[in-house]
């Protein structure tokens, strides 16, 4: 069972100071392949949510020469509690030619699968959306034939905003829930909401029926069994073909501590519920991300197509 927590009081079970389990530990990066990405990426002034989220599959995802990039700048307007990108006020900057140097990127690294993604931006009227389309416009201009996958956040609920980004075409339309709806406001910036998440999965689906529309939960913030399982049927409510879960790990002594080691065992069983619920792609592992191994998920869901 999961140990439940109040994260916004200090009563309650304690967060875990132990050693991360075996099943978490990964290598530094290293190899030829990760080094040509790293220089790559340094040219074009890129940013990776890879390095900026201190993702734990870096080495594995660089070392096989792929990674996702992250748009308009490194600074998030929001303060996820979990988050270890940096926050603060942009105050309106925007790289215009960003697009044309991701595509680049692309092309020379020869993607054929990219995952994009970006910072919150409320400081922009768009949240960011015209950069994000241009993005992938840019991205399928210089690469035919490239898939495009965007990791989305909500625009504050601005519909019009999203139909600039789903009206570029991307292939996979992502946005996270993060947690299920009790733990949110604690979680997550209080400008986040769980059913204003849920809102925007289920317009990017309506907008564009033919693409598929992804979510992701982490897990170990003390959330229980069943309160997962209702985020997974809110999700397939929303018209969410793909569904991942993954292991919170905490970035810093400043964030959000974790409550819980999931094993890989209970991973597998969470997954196979997941599946029974009619996803056309589960991806459930300690060590998943939302944007880990997209480029495998995305063929084993084109054979039928989305619902």
């Amino acid at each position: 069972m999961a140990i439940e927590i109040d994260l916004t009081k200090p009563a309650g079970p304690r967060p875990l100071h132990v050693r991360k389990p075996s099943w978490l530990r990964v290598s530094l990066p290293a190899g030829d392949d990760y080094e040509r990405v790293k220089a790559k990426v340094n040219a074009l002034a890129l940013n990776t949510v890879c390095k900026e989220a201190a993702c734990p599959n870096l080495a594995e995802c660089w070392g096989a020469g792929t990674a996702t990039i992250m748009i308009l700048g490194d600074t998030c307007t929001r303060g996820c509690r979990f988050c270890n990108v940096k926050t603060g006020n942009p105050r309106g900057e925007v790289d215009w030619l960003e697009p044309v140097r991701v595509a680049e990127a692309v092309r020379d690294l020869g993607w054929k699968y990219l995952v994009l993604t970006a910072v919150d931006r409320d400081d922009l009227p768009d949240g960011g959306a015209l950069i994000f389309a241009n993005t992938v416009r840019e991205i399928h201009a210089r690469v035919p034939g490239a898939r495009v996958e965007i990791l989305s956040g909500d625009y504050r609920g601005d519909l019009a905003a999203l139909d600039i980004v789903m009206d570029a075409a991307p292939d996979v339309f992502a946005h996270n829930l993060e947690t299920v709806s009790r733990l949110t406001p604690s979680v997550r910036d209080k400008r986040a909401k769980y059913d204003q998440s849920l809102r925007v999965l289920s317009h990017a689906k309506a907008r564009a029926p033919q693409r598929y529309t992804k979510t992701s939960l982490m897990l170990g913030l003390g959330e229980t069994e069943a309160e997962i399982e209702t985020a997974m049927d809110d999700a397939r409510a929303a018209g969410v073909d793909i569904f991942t879960l993954g292991q919170y790990l905490q970035p810093s002594k400043k964030h959000l501590p974790v409550v819980e080691f999931v094993t890989p065992e209970r991973f597998d069983r969470l997954g196979a519920l997941a599946r029974s619920k009619g996803f056309h792609q589960v991806v459930s592992s300690p060590l998943s991300r939302s944007s880990y191994h997209a480029e495998q998920a995305f063929p084993a869901v084109s054979e039928s197509g989305p619902p």
